[in-house]
């Protein structure tokens, strides 16, 4: 499996790159996973007073809730990008955020100051909203994925971490 990252400030157009980066993959033929690392504290899938919430009260470490139209897996702790890995067997795994994570990414933001305020050596593409106005940042492509996708993702293959 291989896998990359996509980060920035907020509105800089993670999503907007990654949903053109997962169409990209699945039109060459391959799986697909993502992470969306979400920062806001009070954040939770599970909704007070609900049977599964009520399972984790009661202590389950592990809750599934299986509908007709999706299963999720309940874990009441923020897992790390380690932990997380592992569930996935797809070809490739695409994270929005998750900063940490110790992966090959590509940065979004809307101005060059976000770039450097956010920069490090993971860092092979720069996209979002500011690759309308620049083509590259240290060396470093910057490619419009609405576009561009194809180049994006040419890139992606050759530049993903292979786990």
């Amino acid at each position: 499996m291989k896998v990359l990252a996509v980060s920035g400030v907020s509105s800089s157009g993670k999503t907007t790159v990654i949903e053109m980066i997962i169409k990209e993959l699945k039109e060459r033929g391959y799986r697909v996973g993502s992470i969306k690392d979400i920062h806001f504290e009070d954040f939770a899938m599970d909704q007070k007073g609900s049977n599964t919430w009520r399972h984790l009260q009661a202590g389950a470490e592990q809750v599934i809730a299986r509908g007709f139209h999706e299963t999720d897996i309940l874990i009441p702790k923020r897992m790390e990008y380690e932990e997380l890995v592992p569930y996935f067997d797809q070809d490739f795994l695409v994270i929005e955020g998750m900063p940490e994570a110790p992966v090959p990414r590509i940065l979004c933001a809307h101005g060059e100051e976000e770039l450097i305020e956010r920069w490090t050596e993971q860092v092979f593409a720069v996209s979002g909203r500011i690759s309308e106005r620049i083509k590259e940042f240290k060396g470093i492509p910057a490619i419009n994925a609405l576009t561009c996708i194809k180049e994006l993702v040419d890139l992606i293959e050759v530049k993903a971490l292979a786990r």
